[in-house]
């Protein structure tokens, strides 16, 4: 072992042993980032920037599951990426496939996709949807997959979703005018039924949503780390957490 990561270690269960799990973010949100620039800086390709961030993934959960978060969300694939060329998206494609597989044989995750399944090839919707299948039993962190997911997108799915229900109950646009309220778009989010964000984490230095959860995250706090995704230790997650600790939630007050 590098004497740095005896360091890492030691800084780490320290950081970790003044931690009020009390005051641990419920839902935290993951953009993950960096893997591209991750892998150019090692002199490698996209392709395994990539294969390094979806390895990533577990160690996260890991942690996670140490310090009681019940749910993360974890943005994997954004409408954006989907218009990468196609021999760099359909790699990606490939590892995000690897990663949910991986992510529901592990037997402690629930996996739930949240994105437009739509816009994605019909393997990918495939693999998404056994995922869900497979671990809808299980009483576990709740990891949301945002694959084919943008901020944006989901709020017009959740319009469109809103306007066919009532057209089926035959409500007239004017009755409908009458009920429509924020907690009525929420039960058609992607995420419906769960709790907002407490916490959103971007790595790769980028401060800025890119338009992850623009609904859910109003009352979010927000965390930007230098690291790229690849890199990311379990020092930077304790900080995180820390951080988030540290903070008076007011609630727009």
């Amino acid at each position: 072992m590098k004497l740095r990561d005896l360091v890492y270690g030691l800084y780490a269960r320290r950081v970790e042993g003044r931690l009020d799990h009390d005051q641990v973010p419920k839902h935290i949100g993951v953009i993950l980032d960096g893997n591209r620039r991750w892998a150019r800086a090692a002199g490698g390709t996209a392709e395994q920037g990539h294969k390094a961030g979806a390895s990533k993934i577990q160690e996260l959960l890991g942690w996670c599951s140490e310090t009681d978060v019940e749910v993360v969300t974890l943005w994997l694939l954004s409408t954006d990426n989907l218009d990468r060329p196609e021999e760099e998206l359909v790699p990606l494609l490939s590892i995000i496939e690897g990663a949910v597989r991986d992510l529901a044989a592990d037997g402690r995750w629930r996996v739930h996709h949240v994105g437009n399944r739509d816009l994605l090839p019909s393997r990918t919707q495939t693999v998404l949807k056994e995922a869900e299948r497979d671990t809808e039993h299980i009483d576990g962190i709740l990891v949301n997959v945002a694959v084919g997911y943008g901020g944006r997108q989901e709020i017009a799915d959740a319009v469109r979703s809103l306007l066919l229900d009532h057209a089926t109950k035959g409500t007239s646009f004017e009755e409908l005018a009458e009920v429509v309220d924020i907690d009525l778009i929420s039960e058609h989010l992607y995420t419906r039924g769960q709790p907002d964000p407490d916490l959103v984490i971007r790595t790769s230095g980028e401060q800025r949503l890119s338009g992850f959860m623009l609904w859910q995250s109003a009352h979010s706090e927000y965390y930007f780390c230098e690291v790229f995704w690849p890199a990311f230790r379990k020092v930077d997650f304790l900080r995180a957490l820390r951080d988030y600790a540290a903070r008076h939630r007011r609630y727009g007050n």
